[in-house]
């Protein structure tokens, strides 16, 4: 079985294993804890018999798709909750699965590489908290999946700041323009994934539930205040990428408005020599001009002059 850890505790201090073989023990003290990680549906199918839990929740734990969600079964309680991860500029999503009770908790954990031994070990530490039962780690494992959205988000930040140098600078090229428009696209997908997120804790801050202290709330609180804090967030980098893209295009548009500019100029100024020579050499035989032995030299003056005085002109108004 892909169980990672299972283990029972009372007064908040470990006992020992759990024997799936043993009943669950009903005593207010007690609890069990396990963990499992990608598991068959035939091993997930085990552990719900011994829990008695419901089939619909077991069978939304074992797909990747759909929103985090709060629902209550009976005395037990469903929540699901998305964990982040961000490589190279793609945020890869998983999936864990809580069914809480009074006397146990079970974590089901899909797409999701960082695991809940570091956690374990640091509250089990700590066994006047770890006594508050299977909602306090509930709570720990809820805070510690929702810090785990900062670091990407960090990561991001840090490209944005790149990002808006290089947007005032002289605009964005396409190999950064594309990775802007791909953060663009994950932040949303997880802006998507946070907002039903704070829902769910907001339940959990706020809601009497089954298996749920309502001395825990505070706690649910400060995580529902961690959630709130990293859509904002993420709402922000998405205006900013916004402003990023909308700042290179208008300088993108000013350089492409000076080029216009100085062809036009550069245009103008060979307009000159154009029309003169082209008049010239229409083959005319009664033009005065031919006949007169400074006609030729006047007409170079009068190109030169004229071009000359159009580039000042132009140097003047800001186009060469």
């Amino acid at each position: 079985m892909s169980v990672i850890a299972a283990f029972s505790y009372r007064d908040g201090m470990r006992q020992g294993a759990v024997d799936f073989a043993a009943p669950v023990s009903e005593r207010d003290n007690e609890f069990e804890w396990v963990g499992l990680f990608e598991p068959t549906a035939e091993e997930l199918h085990a552990v719900a018999q011994r829990y008695h839990l419901h089939p619909l929740p077991v069978e939304d734990a074992q797909s990747l798709a759909g929103l985090p969600k709060l629902e209550v079964y009976g005395r037990h309680l469903f929540v699901k909750a998305r964990t982040v991860s961000l490589i190279d500029t793609r945020m890869q999503f998983g999936l864990t699965s809580f069914f809480v009770s009074e006397n146990f908790i079970v974590t089901v954990r899909l797409g999701s590489s960082e695991g809940h031994s570091l956690l374990r070990e640091r509250i089990e530490d700590d066994a006047a908290l770890l006594v508050q039962g299977p909602d306090f780690v509930l709570h720990a494992v809820l805070d510690l999946i929702i810090d785990g959205y900062f670091p990407p988000l960090d990561r991001i930040g840090e490209k944005l700041d790149h990002f808006e140098e290089e947007a005032v600078d002289g605009g964005l090229d396409r190999s950064h323009t594309k990775e802007v428009f791909s953060l663009r696209r994950q932040l949303l997908r997880l802006q998507r994934q946070l907002v039903p997120m704070e829902e769910v804790c907001a339940k959990l801050a706020h809601l009497d539930l089954p298996a749920v202290d309502p001395e825990m709330r505070p706690y649910f609180r400060d995580v529902n205040d961690h959630v709130h804090r990293a859509e904002t967030l993420t709402r922000l980098q998405r205006e900013v990428l916004a402003s990023v893209m909308e700042t290179s295009a208008l300088i993108e548009q000013q350089n492409q408005n000076a080029i216009t500019r100085q062809l036009a100029a550069w245009a103008a100024i060979l307009a000159v020599p154009t029309a003169i020579a082209g008049i010239y050499g229409m083959n005319f035989e009664v033009m005065p001009e031919l006949q007169s032995r400074w006609g030729y030299p006047l007409i170079l003056l009068v190109i030169v002059s004229v071009s000359i005085g159009l580039w000042f002109r132009f140097r003047r108004l800001g186009w060469l």
